[in-house]
């Protein structure tokens, strides 16, 4: 599918304190006062004399100085970053409690694809490239809930326009009779032509990688095949007697490795999704694919309120449901923090997977992806190593997916803007309605005291009151971003 337009590209990150440079210019100023014209020792300039050579001579040297000196230091902070991954704070010691950032955050399940997040970003990579490599990384090592063979939905705010975009995976089809079709490449690729500032090329550097050199099975997954067992998931998640992994075990998945590489240098994206059909379809002995994904970006749902306006997923998705009952509960009386929603009807509790990422300029991009049960079909490709979902018609996956983005009214300063997104059964709903309703009701909207909120006397001390599940909130205020969960510490961040 080809790109409807340029990309946007975000106002630009950057890599280090601004004080620091600032402090270097100051330097400079007072070492180096115009070294080109020769001052006398008030400050004037004179003609040529004895001792201006050597005046000259002695500038010169300390600019040789201080130039050596800064060219050191962006060596030296160069070198960090690729070893970290991030940038290493000012030594003045200005820093923030976990989970508040000068520049960008991500979150997600998985502290791998959560640290490759963070690395896109830091090489000059917008939200989106962060959570489309972050999600692309989920594809690989929580084969239990996400993969090539889920189905996504998405909420996107461009801080740049002020416009937010719903992007959908299409309507769920059935490759064979239990079989889902495949969508996440389309649907990702689709995502980040439109908005997206990297390469494609590279966005999938990070993910081919630990498909073809092996990651270590993390506690979500090792739980996941506890639970369900192995039927279906070896060799790719067995040990050799046919026992699952377990924590800390590393698992491979070269087949899958090799579907990304052909996916980041395929000259199209419907040319790389056309492939990874006729494999499938290979496979399961079909002449070829009775149908292709159909994503789609459109316009979010909006629902204007007097703190700002609210925006969300359209049908299929639970989106306007959700917006219909906090539009009843905001209209009926002063919100209150403590109401829980009644849950949103839906026969299934499928498995999902979601992040969100976030920038200080207010950009937010909130992903949920599905297989419908967990390791879906239990289908495991060999030409391909996908795992197929099962995500046809008849699927309810969609009519609880909910992501919300609330975007305050501008009072003179920058909107505050705050990403809510869930997984888990319908029930969580409940909980992102609580999370919202009770950052509208609060006396102060700071994301900074909403924060404070989840982490000491929100949900996350008695998620029992709205149903269990899992909520991560992004926020950006105050030329910071910030990031949580619910309940706390499920989900690991990282940001710069």
């Amino acid at each position: 599918m080809e790109a409807t337009a340029e990309p946007v590209l975000y106002q630009k990150l950057l890599l280090w304190e601004q004080s620091w440079e600032s402090e270097e210019e100051e330097i400079s100023e007072l070492l180096i006062p115009e070294p080109w014209k020769p001052q006398d020792s008030s400050g004037k300039e004179v003609g040529a004399r004895p001792g201006v050579r050597a005046q000259l001579v002695a500038a010169l040297l300390l600019l040789a100085v201080g130039f050596s000196l800064a060219m050191w230091q962006l060596h030296t902070r160069g070198s960090s970053a690729e070893t970290l991954g991030s940038v290493t704070p000012p030594p003045s010691g200005h820093s923030h409690r976990p989970g508040v950032y000068h520049h960008g955050a991500i979150i997600s399940p998985a502290a791998s694809c959560s640290h490759l997040g963070q690395e896109l970003l830091v090489a000059g990579g917008n939200v989106v490239d962060a959570g489309v490599g972050a999600a692309l990384c989920l594809a690989v090592v929580h084969p239990h809930a996400t993969g090539l063979g889920a189905m996504f939905w998405g909420l996107f705010h461009n801080s740049s326009s002020g416009n937010s975009t719903a992007l959908t995976s299409g309507p769920a089809q059935a490759l064979v009779p239990g079989l889902g079709l495949p969508s996440a490449l389309p649907t990702l690729h689709l995502l980040h032509a439109r908005f997206g500032y990297l390469p494609w090329l590279r966005l999938l550097e990070g993910p081919t990688t630990l498909a073809q050199e092996g990651f270590l099975v993390d506690t979500p997954l090792a739980r996941a095949l506890a639970a369900q067992g192995t039927k279906g998931l070896c060799p790719l998640l067995c040990h050799t007697d046919g026992t699952p992994l377990g924590p800390g075990d590393k698992a491979t998945n070269p087949k899958l490795a090799a579907v990304l590489h052909r996916a980041a240098l395929a000259p199209t994206p419907d040319f790389a999704g056309d492939a990874l059909l006729s494999l499938l379809a290979r496979d399961l002995g079909l002449e070829g694919p009775s149908a292709e994904p159909t994503p789609t970006l459109e316009p979010a749902l909006q629902l204007p309120l007097a703190q700002g306006t609210l925006f969300t997923t359209p049908s299929p998705s639970a989106g306007p449901e959700l917006l219909a009952l906090l539009e009843a509960a905001l209209q009926s009386r002063v919100p209150s923090p403590d109401p829980c929603l009644p849950p949103l009807q839906a026969t299934e509790s499928p498995a999902s997977s979601v992040l969100a990422t976030v920038d200080s300029s207010g950009s937010v991009l909130l992903l949920i992806s599905s297989l419908n049960s967990s390791f879906g079909s239990r289908h495991l490709s060999p030409s391909t190593g996908v795992l197929l979902s099962n995500l046809v018609a008849k699927s309810e996956i969609n009519t609880w997916a909910c992501p919300l983005i609330f975007r305050g009214s501008p009072d003179g300063t920058e909107a505050d803007v705050l990403g809510l997104v869930a997984s888990g059964n319908p029930a969580v709903a409940r909980v992102t309605s609580h999370v919202l309703l009770s950052h509208l009701a609060g006396p102060q909207t700071q994301a900074q005291h909403q924060h404070q909120h989840l982490h000491q006397q929100g949900p996350t001390e008695s998620p029992s009151v709205c149903g269990q599940g899992t909520v991560l909130q992004v926020a950006a205020h105050a030329e910071h971003a910030h990031v949580s969960s619910v309940p706390h510490g499920c989900c690991p961040f990282q940001g710069f």
